[in-house]
């Protein structure tokens, strides 16, 4: 029986083994970037009362202040100076440790000094706070770390220090803090820290290091609850100055980020209580782990370990062997079916586990691995060569197949009717958005603004007024904010554009860079192709896909978007969250300015921009429920297209970056029955001729072919967009056809073949031919329409910049190479 205990524990297991990662990792890094200590001595520290009296009194802390305020100062840190006097010790810091005020965090370290409540002065009390900080700024006194974090006092630590020890670095932090864009609750506790280490450390902000600033995370964790103000920025705000070696990692994210587990870990993560099988599983793992990449281990492991041993143990406490008795691998099949009830959930029943029959599958192959290598190496896998608790005919994939495939095939019909209309809708919201953002930041605070048919107030104040552009409706004082809206507009409508148009996985825009636009010179014309080049991701494959003039423009305005003041684009660093890897410097075009640095657009926020997207479209199905759109809808919607049009499979193949045609061929969507069985009638009857060459990668003529397709769709008014191998079904009547994508520098030459067709209307209307004066006027309303199209388009470029084709000769997997081709005098060219 499934308990909420059980399940309870089945999670928190998880749970612990992160935490444990995240241990490890921290340790593994403190080894390598090592904190400086906290020394005990130094020379201002042991200087005798008199000397460091006048020390003090010379502080730039105590100068420009009234004279009632002073004296207040000047009181307050006399009594502390006494009290130090008092307790044991040779230098200042030791008598402050000596003390026990390190220990008492917060504001309780002055009852210690001053007893209020046995007479001693108020306003002593009340002043002791700036009594230390001329103290700590003199470097007499170093608080430990986790005292200056969690203490409210000295306040104002930062501004203190810039004015005593260390103007010209404070100053420099106060240069980059002017270049970024973040509030003032950022970059106050940001300074604080900052400030703390320069006290605890001694120096000045250019010697602090890396593992400083590591020891201060470890001691926020360590020292306050979850959900405490741990923000990273003020490393951010460090790197950024130059402070650290080049050898520094770029972010201190690193830092925080689980590394790739070991396979004893990947295994313990579940406390696996029988330690011969644990150990059986480890070995198995250890064995497959050559072939796998680590996202394939981690759920392997999470399979074997977790949903099928790790159960056994919790319901069928002290199993010990593989070999499981009938009632066991039965109940444990039945559990597998659905999944367990959550605590406190209103549920009755689980959900249908989607994925059971791949968890058999997995399990199966487990004991049919062990019983073959058990020939091999009889004493090592031997006593664990048991039967299957899983039948073959248990794991027939074909109904799941079938359903799955229908559920796809449903989903992408649905999507493929409306995507017109969401990439209409997310470039009208982005165009509105853009435009909105623009007359907010022209209208001074408190006034109203009207756009895009709507009228709103710009907020006078808001909680980042000094980055982000707030405004508020006049009628419900509904507060929004605007460069949010615009930030989330933008991005939308570049996620829909290029998964639109290429297709690509989500993990590989992620990965589109600056580097991967290159060109490719036609051997025959000499006319340039753009070509996007694909990074290995799934299938460890490279691709390179045609930039389409409409993918041109998307990748323009999100270059433009992204790049520096220097004009290109900067280098960010990404996290592989499925291989648990940090990914090397890249001009990423998914990238957003996050505080000092740039980020990527983690693909976790992409999917919420898609369903954000469609929401606010309000797209719903024939049934009226909202139709979501997740990244992987793109993929199937493009192969889908793209072989209804006329690509080949097994080109359709290439360009997806598929291993097995079948995979490709499972994307695209079926339609009518009629379509479905004369398609499978043709490819029955071509397998009868040619089961040799049906499934193959395409010849060097076939690809020639492929390519040389882009140079007949010239023509004199612009580019023909009709598929490859298609022919033209308008009879080359270009005018009509809305494949025609209008040159704007044939724009003359339209506007004399309009005013031609109008002089032939007027012709066929004076000679008294009427069926003519229809078929012209068809013809020119086509022509108005197609000059539109030409305003259209240059309106879309006006602002445009251009910039230029990245030339990376010497990158790997940037170069595209071709073949040489004899000339007509024998020569190669």
């Amino acid at each position: 029986m499934t308990t909420s205990a059980s399940i309870a524990e089945a999670e928190v297991a998880p749970a612990l083994g992160r935490a444990a990662d995240f241990a490890e990792n921290v340790d593994r890094l403190a080894e390598r970037f090592p904190p400086r200590a906290q020394q005990r001595s130094w020379p201002t520290t042991k200087r005798p009362l008199a000397e460091m009296m006048e020390l003090v009194a010379a502080s730039a802390l105590l100068n420009d202040l009234d004279e009632r305020t002073r004296g207040h100062r000047v009181d307050s840190l006399r009594a502390l100076v006494d009290w130090l006097e008092a307790q044991p010790g040779t230098t200042w810091d030791e008598r402050w440790h000596a003390s026990g005020a390190d220990d008492a965090l917060g504001g309780t370290w002055r009852d210690l000094v001053v007893a209020v409540a046995a007479g001693g002065p108020r306003r002593i009390y009340d002043y002791l706070g700036s009594g230390l900080a001329v103290l700590v700024c003199a470097d007499v006194i170093r608080p430990s770390l986790r005292w200056l974090l969690a203490s409210t006092t000295p306040r104002k630590l930062a501004g203190s220090l810039a004015a005593t020890r260390d103007p010209k670095g404070f100053a420099d932090l106060a240069l980059v803090l002017e270049r970024v864009t973040v509030s003032v609750g950022t970059t106050g506790p940001a300074l604080q820290r900052i400030a703390a280490i320069v006290v605890a450390k001694g120096g000045t902000i250019a010697d602090i290091t890396v593992g400083d600033c590591l020891q201060v995370q470890q001691v926020a964790r360590n020292t306050f609850a979850e959900g405490h103000n741990n923000s990273p920025f003020f490393y951010q705000l460090l790197h950024s100055m130059g402070v650290f070696g080049p050898d520094a990692p770029p972010s201190i994210r690193m830092f925080n980020t689980l590394g790739q587990r070991s396979v004893e870990g990947l295994v313990d993560r579940y406390d696996i209580a029988c330690r011969p099988v644990r150990d059986v599983l480890v070995d198995y793992l250890r064995e497959r782990q050559m072939r796998l990449d680590y996202s394939t281990l981690n759920s392997l492991s999470s399979t074997l370990a977790n949903r099928f041993w790790a159960d056994l143990e919790r319901h069928h406490p002290g199993i010990d062997s593989l070999h499981l008795a009938t009632e066991v691998k039965t109940a444990w099949k039945q559990r597998l079916l659905t999944k367990p009830i959550r605590p406190n959930s209103q549920k009755v029943t689980g959900a249908i586990r989607l994925n059971a029959m791949e968890i058999l599958s997995t399990v199966r192959a487990f004991y049919l691995d062990i019983a073959e290598w058990a020939n091999d190496e009889p004493a090592r896998w031997g006593p664990w060569a048991v039967p299957s608790p899983i039948r073959y005919n248990e794991i027939s994939h074909k109904k799941n197949r079938d359903h799955r495939k229908s559920r796809m095939d449903q989903r992408t019909r649905e999507r493929l009717a409306i995507l017109p209309v969401l990439c209409a809708a997310v470039d009208v919201e982005r165009r509105t958005a853009a435009e909105r953002l623009d007359v907010a930041q022209q209208t001074p605070p408190g006034e109203l603004f009207t756009t895009a048919g709507q009228t709103l107030r710009r907020s006078t104040q808001g909680k980042v007024a000094h980055t982000r552009i707030w405004a508020e409706d006049p009628e419900n004082a509904r507060r929004r904010d605007l460069t949010l809206e615009e930030h989330q507009a933008f991005w939308s409508w570049a996620s829909v554009e290029v998964l639109h148009h290429t297709g690509i996985r989500i993990e590989e825009l992620g990965e589109l860079s600056h580097h991967d636009m290159i060109e490719y010179k036609l051997p025959d014309s000499g006319e340039l192709i753009p070509l996007l080049h694909v990074v290995p991701s799934k299938t460890d494959l490279e691709r390179l896909l045609v930039i389409s003039p409409e993918l041109a423009d998307v990748l323009s305005t999100i270059i433009c978007r992204v790049r520096g003041e220097d004009q290109t684009v900067p280098l960010v660093v990404a996290y592989d969250a499925l291989e648990r890897t940090w990914l090397p410097p890249m001009p990423l075009l998914f990238q957003r300015r996050f505080g000092a640095e740039h980020r990527p657009i983690a693909p976790q926020a992409i999917r919420h921009l898609l369903i954000g997207a469609a929401e606010r479209a309000g797209i719903s199905d024939a049934s009226g429920r909202p139709l979501r759109f997740v990244p992987h809808d793109f993929r199937r919607l493009f192969i889908t297209d793209a072989i209804m049009h006329g690509m080949p499979p097994h080109i359709a193949q290439l360009v997806a970056g598929h291993r097995d045609i079948n995979v490709t061929i499972g994307y695209k969507a079926v339609y009518p029955e009629e379509v479905i069985n004369g398609h499978r009638a043709f490819i029955a009857r071509r397998r009868a001729l040619r089961p040799s060459t049906e499934y193959r990668t395409p010849t060097e003529e076939e690809w020639t072919e492929f390519l040389g397709h882009f140079e007949h769709r010239k023509l004199s008014l612009g580019t023909c967009g009709r598929s490859y191998a298609t022919a033209c079904i308008h009879e080359h009547s270009c005018i009509r056809c809305p494949l025609l994508r209008p040159d704007p520098a044939q724009r003359p030459r339209l506007v004399q073949i309009e005013a031609n067709l109008g002089a032939r209307i007027d012709e066929a209307t004076r000679e008294g031919w009427p069926g003519e004066a229809d078929g012209l006027r068809i013809s020119q309303a086509a022509a108005q329409d197609k000059l539109a199209q030409m305003d259209q388009i240059v309106a879309r470029h006006q602002d445009s910049v251009h910039l230029g084709m990245p030339d990376f000769a010497h990158t790997a997997a940037r170069t595209v190479t071709t073949r040489d081709h004899p000339a007509k005098d024998g020569s190669t060219r």
